[in-house]
């Protein structure tokens, strides 16, 4: 007997500020960092260490890191 596939919760993503790539906000592998009462997550800790030296840079558009 095949037991189904249950999902026990939706899990949601957002984009990263520094890189732009998709980040389950369930788990995210960087972490998470609160600027100005926003919580922003990350795919990896790089990213997060950039965004956490200027914040201001990357939500204006003014930096970016390709990946």
């Amino acid at each position: 007997m095949k037991i189904p596939f249950l999902s026990v919760g939706k899990s949601e993503t957002t984009v990263d500020p520094v890189c732009d790539m998709d980040v389950d906000t369930g788990n995210p592998p960087g972490g998470a960092s609160t600027h100005k009462g926003t919580i922003y997550y990350f795919c990896g800790p790089g990213c997060r260490v950039a965004f956490k030296k200027d914040p201001l840079g990357y939500l204006s558009g003014e930096k970016s890191i390709e990946m």
